[in-house]
């Protein structure tokens, strides 16, 4: 992407109180991410690098040898999920999820072929390209259950794992796919096999908790997670800080009622930042935000699927009230590794025996997050220090001082999200005092960019945000403000902002 930020037009869409993305671009893993597409006047390097990348799909598929058959068509996870509150079926009170697959491995040549061996619910009367999108998508879910390739042997002993990925189609819309992998009841020894629930909706913890259900009915008999599935899927989806019962029975054990709660804090409900902050030091964390703040190409490494997909999405939900416009997966699959080459901004998540596969480490942020490191940030730019203004990067060191070691994931997810938010408060939160228009009260809005960060007054400050104002994920934001009427700021970022004024109103009468 050139230096200056290209305006586009977004797609007319309906803003909620709670929604963390309110324009979300129609974008796929060939594109940059952002949802536009390479233009003449782009630096022939980048060209030719999205062309290498928009050619990955088709050519994984050409190695038999070394490659999954039927590799998926479909892009896959160039952004962040949408939010719960944009999915019409969700106000409704509609599905919990759209099917959950078992995938299983098949010993097929020298290694194993991931293969789904349960689906639910089936689907039938599908006209044929609905047949063949869903095909499609089944395919990219085995892809994303094992990502680490054919390379498995068969195990008596394996620790189960819960992580995410996102799915999106080539009209934009997005799936998310949550996934536990176990080794299947029995003494012998065989692969892991992986369940994986494919939603609309954006909630890893209440899932989490599903799964645990369908765990613990996975080791009595398959035939047992199905009533308990189709439960769940006709119970609508709870509002924010309400639960929902289902009533289920077990042999042996009779009739439970399992009761799952969404979180108060909806916006907050499809990350834990327990899991960054348990990776990565207070500084390290702010340096790694100090990159994604400015969009740059940021890496990281770990053994464990689970943490990557959290710490990943972790990062992207940091610069709420922004969104990550670029290109996230937080699961590489190691025959989609050739990713890393992508001159343009991303978030990925790599497993830490494939970073061999990382030749090219300049210009990117790679962070090892593994717990036998030696060293946190393999490669760096090495200007991420300077990038922040000293006095809010101290506030926010200060702020997550505030964590307490054996706080609950809502607690954890408070208190940091509200130290992030309280710097894009204080840096960028009178924004609105500089949208005019010279027509009616439905006429659209002028952003006055050049008066916004003439007008603060810190030397530090305004050279953050005038860097800032070249990013996509501020283009966006401002566009979207652009078309809404005055007077109809929503939601928790603009909560803060008239908490923030109105306590500066205090200050000042009191001097």
């Amino acid at each position: 992407m050139s230096a200056d930020v290209k305006r586009r037009a977004p797609k007319e869409h309906t803003t909620d109180p709670h929604s963390r993305l309110s324009v979300q671009p129609k974008m796929q893993l060939m594109d940059q991410g952002d949802g536009s597409h390479s233009s003449h006047d782009e630096p022939a390097a980048e060209r030719s690098g999205m062309k290498r990348l928009s050619t990955l799909w088709s050519s994984f598929r050409r190695d038999k040898k070394d490659r999954l058959k039927d590799v998926p068509e479909s892009p896959v996870e160039p952004g962040p999920a949408e939010p719960l509150e944009r999915e019409p079926r969700v106000i409704r009170g509609q599905y919990f999820f759209e099917y959950l697959v078992v995938v299983s491995l098949v010993k097929s040549g020298g290694g194993y072929e991931p293969q789904i061996s349960y689906q639910f619910p089936k689907r039938d009367g599908m006209g044929r390209s609905q047949k063949e999108e869903e095909e499609k998508i089944l395919r990219a879910i085995t892809l994303f259950c094992f990502p680490e390739g054919i390379d498995w042997a068969p195990m008596t002993e394996y620790q189960s794992e819960t992580f995410s990925f996102v799915l999106t189609e080539v009209d934009g819309s997005r799936k998310n796919g949550y996934c536990r992998r176990l080794l299947p009841k029995g003494n012998k020894a065989c692969p892991p096999e992986a369940y994986c629930i494919i939603s609309k909706l954006a909630c890893f913890g209440l899932f989490s908790k599903i799964f645990d259900e369908v765990e613990k009915r996975r080791q009595k008999s398959m035939a047992m997670i199905y009533p308990f599935m189709q439960k769940l899927r006709e119970s609508p989806f709870p509002a924010p800080g309400n639960s929902v019962e289902i009533k289920s029975h077990i042999p042996e054990s009779g009739t439970e009622i399992i009761k799952l709660t969404r979180p108060l804090d909806s916006w907050l409900e499809h990350v834990n930042f327990a899991t960054l902050c348990g990776c990565l030091s207070n500084q390290e964390i702010l340096l790694v935000f100090a990159a994604a703040v400015l969009e740059r190409r940021i890496v990281f490494i770990a053994e464990e699927l689970g943490t990557l997909s959290q710490v990943a999405h972790a990062v992207s939900a940091l610069l709420y009230p922004f969104t990550w416009q670029h290109t996230l997966i937080s699961i590489v699959p190691s025959i989609l590794i050739d990713v890393v080459m992508a001159p343009t901004p991303y978030l990925l998540g790599v497993q830490k025996k494939m970073l061999d596969l990382i030749d090219d480490k300049c210009d990117m942020l790679l962070v090892d997050l593994s717990e036998d490191r030696t060293e946190t940030f393999i490669a760096s730019i090495g200007d991420e220090r300077s990038i922040l203004p000293p006095k809010l990067h101290d506030e926010i060191l200060l702020a997550l001082e505030n964590k307490k070691e054996k706080a609950t994931v809502e607690e954890w997810n408070r208190v940091v999200s509200e130290a992030f938010l309280g710097f894009f408060v204080k840096t960028v939160g009178h924004y609105a005092s500089y949208l005019t228009s010279s027509g009616g009260a439905e006429a659209r809005r002028t952003f006055q960019s050049r008066a916004f960060y003439k007008s603060i007054k810190s030397n530090t400050t305004r050279h953050f945000v005038k860097k800032f104002m070249q990013t996509q994920m501020f283009d966006i934001f401002i566009q979207e403000a652009e078309q809404r009427q005055s007077g109809t700021h929503q939601g928790i970022f603009h909560q803060k902002i008239q908490e923030y004024q109105n306590n500066r109103k205090v200050e000042k009468k009191k001097q």
